[in-house]
């Protein structure tokens, strides 16, 4: 039986710390496991198991005495209640430690935080979600300490996603943004109003907001947080008793870009039942998985012909923030239009790639029409480029890896011809099957001619592959290379001296024109 391992009472005090709950015993240390959250109502029977943290609601005080007892009896971590004080002896006869809950806070605010701190370390279906958030809180006490303030971060609807412990003096802002959840709205009316918003949104420049003593607001600085061009929200600081640090700028910059990378990580985070199907078909695209058993899931004849189509985002100048959202917005997109063909479909990312699977496919044109869809879809929303290669139609789930290698092949061919958008292996056959073979000259020595190493790459290797391609007309290469024709004809001459070739035997020609195609962009 393997034993779920949770957090420490340590790292819920990071998460949740001031102002939240606060620690009145601990008998059996910080470093006590927490494996679970359970809510307790003093009308129910007392129920919890080894390793739990209790919440114990609608009882203050001394009421809950009773509860504190019974969850130490059964082996829980730590109990929570408000009002906790007079409980210390009680707690600390029970074994269990005592967590003080601040009056003003919401239980079901405080165990939705609890849960996500503990589902970190958890190895369950739903804990990637957690670990992003609990990474977060993590990178949220780095900030505090590069820049020397208490930090919060938040969405673009002002929701607290993550915050800072503050053991320095905190103002009414930050103690209100981080109970309710969001800032007040009278002081984000006062942001609007002072612009503060519209410069975070538009670009990555550190914003100073002044202190306000008449309405106790402490000085602070903040920057946002952005995919490209999209904003993610906002990291704030807020200055304590000490001025902050003197490059906290520059630290709060440099954090606002890894952050981004945090919040599309959450952003692109799949339920269990989405993780299901993207696993059934990275599974039957590389022959792990039967074509039958994935007909089994979702609902479709494993005799009947489909067919694999591979997309491929083109992204030359964009943040590798940029790159992953609009990656994971264009898996929805092809998703949302694979589905429409067919409700069985399954979609995937893997390995920069996105693949789609087409059960029950009539004939090509449809899988050529879904396609062409899907990548128009993906730059009319995205404004990015997309290619896809589009396997053949095999015969039934059990022949998929040959689809999709077919698709692989054809994404591979066109990788080099942005013009080209959609093609199937009949469209780009010539292109696919010399950068094969171009592929295997590259991978085996052995197979090629020593003689024309020298040349490769250079001016005169260049010209005789013109030449050659050009099926030995002297003008037209030398437009095509933008010499004169005489140069080519010295050059031409000048590769046979150094290679020893002889351009009247057919068979030289094509090995040289082959193996000079190795080295030109």
């Amino acid at each position: 039986m393997s034993v779920i391992s949770g957090s420490s009472i340590q790292q819920l005090l990071l998460a949740l710390g001031e102002p939240f709950v606060e620690v009145l015993t601990a008998p059996d240390g910080l470093d006590a496991e927490v494996r679970d959250v359970v809510i307790l109502d003093p009308d129910d029977a007392p129920d919890s198991r080894a390793g739990d943290l209790v919440l114990v609601i609608g009882a203050r005080g001394k009421a809950a005495a009773a509860h504190v007892r019974a969850a130490g009896k059964c082996g829980a971590t730590a109990v929570a209640v408000k009002d906790a004080a007079p409980l210390r002896q009680t707690a600390a006869d029970a074994g269990v430690a005592l967590l003080d809950v601040r009056t003003e806070v919401r239980w079901e605010q405080l165990e939705s935080l609890a849960r996500n701190v503990v589902s970190t370390a958890r190895g369950t279906a739903d804990a990637d979600a957690g670990e992003v958030l609990g990474d977060l809180f993590s990178l949220a006490q780095t900030i505090a300490a590069l820049t020397g303030g208490s930090v919060s971060i938040e969405d673009t609807a002002n929701r607290v996603l993550a915050y800072s412990r503050s053991s320095d003096e905190v103002d009414e802002l930050r103690r209100l943004s981080i109970l309710g959840r969001q800032g007040p709205e009278p002081y984000l009316k006062m942001l609007r109003e002072w612009g503060v918003y519209q410069r975070l949104r538009s670009g990555e420049d550190v914003v100073h907001i002044d202190e306000r003593p008449e309405l106790g607001i402490k000085r602070r600085i903040a920057v946002g947080i952005h995919a490209g061009a999209q904003p993610l929200g906002t990291v704030w600081v807020q200055e304590g008793s000490h001025p902050l640090a003197e490059h906290a700028d520059r630290a709060l910059l440099g954090a606002a870009r890894i952050t981004a990378l945090y919040l599309v990580q959450h952003r692109n985070t799949t339920s269990a039942g989405l993780r299901l199907r993207e696993n059934l078909l990275a599974g039957v695209l590389d022959g792990r998985i039967t074509g039958a058993s994935v007909a089994g899931q979702i609902g479709a004849d494993p005799s009947k012909p489909a067919a694999v189509v591979a997309f491929l985002l083109r992204s030359t100048d964009r943040t590798r923030s940029e790159v992953e959202l609009h990656r994971a917005e264009m898996v929805s997109i092809i998703s949302v239009h694979a589905a429409s063909y067919r409700r069985s479909a399954l979609v995937t990312p893997i390995g920069g790639r996105v693949y789609v699977l087409l059960p029950e496919v009539t004939d090509a044109a449809t899988v050529t029409a879904m396609t062409r869809d899907a990548v128009a879809a993906t730059r009319r929303h995205l404004g990015v480029s997309v290619q896809a290669g589009i396997g053949s139609v095999v015969a039934g789930l059990e022949d998929v890896p040959v689809s999709r290698q077919e698709a692989d092949r054809v994404l591979d061919a066109i990788a080099g011809r942005p013009e080209v958008d959609v093609a199937a292996l009949a469209d780009v056959r010539t292109q696919v099957l010399l950068s094969e073979t171009l592929t295997l000259l590259a991978e085996h020595p052995r197979i090629r001619d020593p003689r024309l190493d020298p040349l490769a790459g250079t001016d005169i290797g260049r010209s005789l592959l013109a030449y050659l391609d050009a099926f030995g007309d002297v003008r037209t290469a030398a437009a095509g290379l933008h010499v004169h024709p005489n140069t080519l004809r010295y050059r031409v001459r000048r590769a046979c001296e150094l290679s020893g070739l002889d351009l009247s035997d057919p068979d030289q020609r094509l090995v040289a024109q082959l193996q000079l195609r190795l080295t030109r962009p």
